[in-house]
């Protein structure tokens, strides 16, 4: 059981790693859980997956035995989850979900207070989930609500559109966002042409994951067809997002957040900018010329959220298409209200994305690789590349080994949420790249991590 406990949720195949017994003693766990941080009344809220409603079921049953009541929001994007935990003033629950995982996973995200519990407490929910020792209570009582117009008037209400309505093409993945993500950028005022926005848990076109180009493939086609300003692709469960120009290039999410820091950092000078670990010098260097003060900080959206609420910070994001606005929203991280933001940056301007960006520093990067592994051995495998590398670099060890080269820097970092280690290289021209991405591979090869192993 203990490897479906991540660093940020619990996941596993259906059946094989995650059965109903293991639900259920999950379920039974954090109710005690919570009832010991003063929670008794919970939210519950799924995603599309074949295997969720099953789970929804498992989860009520064992919430309620111990004695804690649910407000259940049946099919919900995780975002439209974390809201109601604030209109409905309900600060604890489960959202059952795989986000942009195979459709033979499920699992859950584990709400506590402000946001997802994570690290040290979800290895907790799994010592008192093998312990099973869960005392029997007078049973909780299970309501209904529907949050879906609330929140989209919610949206409605802070975002409005300029003169230049964007035409958007829509990407869903089939995935959970297919319910909701059309309609609310139609209530926005966009001409929206829809693609793979029928619910379907099979996932039948591609894997809801908008950040692998390969998922991208058929939306970049889809906005040069259709002449489109702009592509969004939303992943499994509506946290994340990927962005496609009207030209059909990837707009990745360090340069996406450029965007957002030139309509935001104007309101907040001099304030510290969280920089996840994998991002470009492009976005560091911008920060820098509107005025904010870069702080690179690890890879994750339960830690990034954590520190955004220690700092104080109002908004940050990740490459992988987690984004955070904490100056006109929550903080936390919600695929549908960053398209939202974007498309209204598009509406007040004249320029394409493309214009917009063309003035940035300029860097030639590598696409976020990820190399096999095990789980047992890429912890070892990054110590052994920042003791090599320390000896005659400066090496950034927030997480993994951001590698310091006079044109450039290299990344590796264990992965979170798979037996990977995560591999990235930035260079200020592209022999600078070459040169760097072959010190680093020539160095990972020797320690039995080969090139070819990337998944």
């Amino acid at each position: 059981m203990s490897h479906i406990f991540r660093q940020y949720d619990i996941r596993g195949i259906v059946d094989k790693e995650l059965s109903d017994e293991v639900m259920h003693d999950i379920g039974s766990a954090f109710a005690l859980y919570a009832r010991e941080y003063g929670y008794t009344h919970l939210l519950l809220g799924r995603d599309n997956r074949s295997s969720s409603l099953r789970f929804r079921n498992i989860l009520a049953d064992a919430l309620l035995t111990a004695g804690c009541d649910i407000t259940d929001l049946g099919v919900v994007v995780t975002p439209m989850f974390y809201f109601a935990s604030r209109h409905l003033d309900l600060h604890a629950g489960i959202m059952i979900t795989a986000s942009h995982n195979p459709p033979e996973y499920n699992g859950c995200k584990l709400l506590l207070g402000d946001s997802t519990i994570y690290g040290e407490q979800i290895l907790e929910i799994k010592r008192l989930a093998e312990e099973g020792c869960f005392p029997v209570r007078s049973r909780g009582l299970l309501t209904l609500a529907d949050i879906q117009e609330p929140y989209m008037q919610m949206i409605e209400s802070k975002i409005k559109l300029g003169p230049n309505i964007p035409k958007v093409v829509v990407d869903c993945a089939n995935g959970t966002a297919s319910v909701f993500a059309p309609e609310l950028f139609r209530r926005l005022g966009c001409e929206v042409i829809e693609l793979y926005c029928e619910s379907d848990s099979s996932f039948p076109n591609h894997h809801p994951d908008p950040v692998n180009p390969e998922n991208m493939h058929d939306l970049i086609l889809k906005v040069k067809e259709t002449q489109a300003d702009i592509g969004i692709g939303i992943d499994g469960d509506g946290d994340r997002l990927g962005v496609v120009d009207q030209k059909g290039n990837m707009i990745w999410g360090d340069l996406l957040m450029i965007l957002f820091w030139r309509e935001i950092l104007p309101h907040y000078p001099g304030s510290t900018c969280l920089v996840e670990v994998k991002c470009s010098q492009s976005l560091i260097d911008e920060i820098e010329k509107l005025g904010g003060n870069p702080f690179i900080y690890k890879t994750g959206h339960s830690l990034i959220k954590a520190k955004m609420k220690e700092i104080d910070a109002v908004f940050t994001g990740e490459m992988s298409g987690h984004m955070f606005f904490a100056d006109e929203y929550y903080g936390f991280d919600d695929a549908l209200y960053a398209a939202a933001r974007l498309l209204r940056i598009l509406s007040h301007s004249n320029q394409s994305i493309e214009e917009m960006l063309a003035d940035i520093s300029k860097y030639y990067i590598t696409p976020e690789i990820r190399i096999s592994s095990t789980e047992e051995e890429k912890f070892d495998m990054v110590n052994q590349v920042l003791a090599h590398f320390k000896k005659d670099h400066e090496v950034i060890d927030i997480d993994g080994a951001r590698i310091i080269f006079p044109h450039g820097w290299a990344l590796v970092r264990a992965s979170n949420t798979g037996p990977e280690i995560i591999f990235r290289c930035e260079g200020d021209s592209p022999a600078s790249l070459e040169e760097i991405k072959k010190t680093m591979l020539d160095y990972l090869n020797s320690l039995g991590l080969k090139a070819g192993d990337q998944v």
